[in-house]
């Protein structure tokens, strides 16, 4: 036999109080005495009820989900921010929708509007200029950024690449490079700070820095770059790249056409991602504190949500993690 389940009106009559009493207190939008809430407890425990999940979305205009929007769900840089978000979302009662953009600008606008549909707030990441964003701010949710924004009042959480980069590259310096190289990835503004703070480091030095430009944050573009760059005239004898992923595919790349690493190349990046760690050799990266900075967009936005004073910017200090990608000279 089908077991009856139980409604709000058996919830009200078991424990002498009006359906709206329960339905308040259930969706949090009102508190009673201690006696009263304490009965309704019981009573709901006693009969298993379940509240509906659209029905309280209607009663608070809210509904208990969070939307997070990223560039690449295949980088594990995302998928730890990913992480670290998710815990928080699930710690304060939210569920997270997550969205991938895959590294296209054109698919954010129309994906971020949909998203904003069916959330309390937004968490994103851009590939877009500030100058493009005015649009955001008509989503009419509570956002948090990922980067650092100076024109647009929304809150925003980023590691610092300057003094990452700027570490990174003392690094090398210390350790007798000459011929410092950068594989960047222009697309990304994060970028910008990243080769600031290398060429900073390198002209108290009075060093010149090499750039090569990068088509993709991936390993495929790291190991496709590799030739025109380690079979020049000049190879460079260390090179930080824009990401751990670029880093991998040229470390692949370079160690095919004879290289040794890091004898004849020192190799370093951005991100610590974990299969950094297993490689052979591992790689020396700048840990950019991937997940902290998912668990402190997820308290900026839920403060946000509930009216609650939080910082408007958070920068995570990132860590130096050094392995034998790279090697004194």
């Amino acid at each position: 036999m089908k077991k009856n389940v139980a409604t709000i009106r058996d919830v009200a009559a078991a424990a002498g109080v009006s359906t709206a009493t329960v339905s308040k207190f259930v969706n949090g939008a009102q508190r009673f005495s201690p006696a009263v809430e304490a009965t309704i407890k019981e009573v709901i425990a006693r009969l298993g009820y379940r509240s509906n999940p659209l029905a309280a979305s209607m009663i608070t205009g809210r509904t208990k989900s969070i939307g997070l929007s990223v560039l690449d769900v295949a980088n594990p840089h995302f998928t730890s921010i990913v992480k670290g978000a998710n815990r928080v979302a699930l710690a304060h009662g939210y569920t997270l929708l997550l969205v991938d953009t895959e590294e296209n600008p054109d698919r954010e606008r129309p994906l971020l509007e949909a998203l904003s549909r069916r959330v309390d707030g937004i968490i994103m990441f851009s590939r877009m200029l500030e100058s493009e964003m005015d649009w955001v701010m008509e989503l009419g949710k509570p956002l948090v950024y990922f980067g650092r924004l100076s024109r647009l009042e929304i809150p925003w959480v980023i590691s610092d690449d300057h003094r990452g980069a700027y570490m990174l590259a003392r690094h090398l310096v210390s350790l007798g490079h000459k011929r410092i190289g950068y594989l960047r990835f222009p697309r990304s503004r994060r970028d910008e700070e990243r080769l600031a703070g290398i060429r900073a480091c390198l002209a108290a030095h009075d060093l010149e820095l090499t750039v090569y430009e990068g088509g993709a944050p991936t390993a495929a573009e790291g190991e496709r770059v590799c030739s025109s760059i380690m079979l020049g005239a000049e190879h460079p004898d260390a090179l930080i790249c824009y990401n751990d992923l670029m880093a991998l595919g040229f470390m692949k790349a370079a160690q095919t056409l004879g290289f040794k690493l890091p004898e004849q190349l020192s190799v370093a990046a951005f991100d610590n991602i974990e299969y950094g760690q297993y490689t052979s050799p591992a790689l020396t990266t700048v840990d950019l504190q991937s997940e902290r900075m998912g668990v402190a967009a997820m308290e900026k936005l839920i403060a946000a949500i509930d009216g609650k004073p939080a910082p408007a910017t958070t920068m995570i200090e990132p860590q130096l993690i050094l392995r034998g990608s790279t090697i004194k000279r």
